[in-house]
């Protein structure tokens, strides 16, 4: 049996040029990689669980990042006036498929491009906002997942009365720079209170200065419960929200479980991860070959009360038992 005796120079020559191929095999992969272009109006704060629920939904349609699928990550931190340049690159690029985690980025993207597909996930009504003519047949290049929000006001409201009943001051935060949710919101907050015989104070807020000012206002006006809408520029606030409601002693309720969680006293909603879930799997379907035009547009199927015990106390409310029974989950 003849054995090849390796001498230390071969053995560097070896070594050096597999090192030199690593890179070449690394460019390769990705070149026959698909990629995903991942667009959203705000910055990564807040939205882990957001992420979280994209990747799994990737996951279960067959795709990880990094093994098979390239992930483009695009954020316009607060910007909406950067979102048409990164669509832009994102087309250029090119990828298979433009992720819209949000509204303004799903209006951008459809603006951007009619041969690109576009999954978008968002608050809004779809079709409402001009994203697709029809829920059941999108018929062109945009699809998604949509919470529909404003439809669910009459129900925070109802939460609202159930834990405050004799709440006489109600109002609405809003983000005037998302003028068609807030409009929407507005409009369905204004039913739900004149069906109670409440009065309705509408706040407005597009600065973390502002959101600090309309806190004050609403006390100052003795309000006496707020809804906050859903807001990207919102939800990556969520910390300065439960600690101005907590500063000023006001019960607010909330679309999004991440306020709860961070001392928010209420929140009712759809499931936010398990939207994103479902907006990771379309993305993957399109991967797949899939046309967005033959993919209806997903509504809800999980919607969470949850309620923050700790925060109840500390503004000395009693959470009726019933409330408590419905609640998904309850903050000790």
């Amino acid at each position: 049996m003849h054995f090849h005796r390796w001498n230390r120079r071969e053995f560097i020559t070896l070594v050096g040029g597999a090192a030199a191929a690593w890179p070449m095999v690394a460019r390769a992969q990705q070149a026959w990689m698909q990629t995903v272009g991942y667009l959203y109006v705000a910055s990564p704060e807040g939205h882990a669980s957001r992420l979280v629920g994209f990747r799994k939904g990737l996951a279960e349609a067959g795709y990880v990042e990094g093994r098979n699928v390239a992930v483009e990550y695009r954020w316009a931190h607060n910007d909406p006036a950067r979102l048409p340049g990164l669509v832009a690159e994102l087309v250029n690029r090119p990828v298979t498929v433009i992720a819209a985690g949000d509204l303004p980025s799903a209006r951008a993207a459809k603006a951007g491009t009619t041969t690109v597909p576009i999954v978008f996930e968002t608050a809004a009504d779809p079709v409402q906002v001009g994203l697709v003519a029809n829920l059941y047949r999108p018929e062109a290049n945009v699809t998604g997942v949509t919470n529909i929000g404003a439809e669910l006001g009459a129900k925070r409201f109802g939460l609202l009365h159930e834990l405050l009943p004799g709440a006489a001051r109600l109002a609405v935060l809003v983000n005037p720079n998302n003028p068609l949710i807030a409009e929407a919101w507005i409009k369905d907050a204004q039913a739900a209170a004149a069906g109670m015989g409440r009065h309705l104070e509408i706040l407005t807020a597009r600065t973390d200065r502002e959101i600090d000012a309309a806190f004050a206002g609403a006390a100052q006006k003795r309000v006496d419960a707020l809804l906050v809408m859903p807001d990207n520029l919102f939800v990556t606030r969520h910390v300065q929200f439960a600690t101005q409601a907590a500063r000023h002693a006001m019960p607010v309720i909330f679309t999004d479980r991440i306020y709860t969680e961070v001392g928010g006293l209420m929140s009712y909603g759809a499931n936010i991860t398990d939207a994103y879930r479902q907006f990771g799997i379309y993305v993957g379907r399109i991967l797949k070959g899939e046309k967005p035009a033959n993919m209806p547009v997903l509504q809800p199927t999980k919607f969470e009360l949850v309620i923050n015990l700790q925060t109840a106390r500390m503004l000395s409310l009693t959470v009726p038992p019933t409330l408590l029974a419905i609640a998904d989950e309850v903050i000790e």
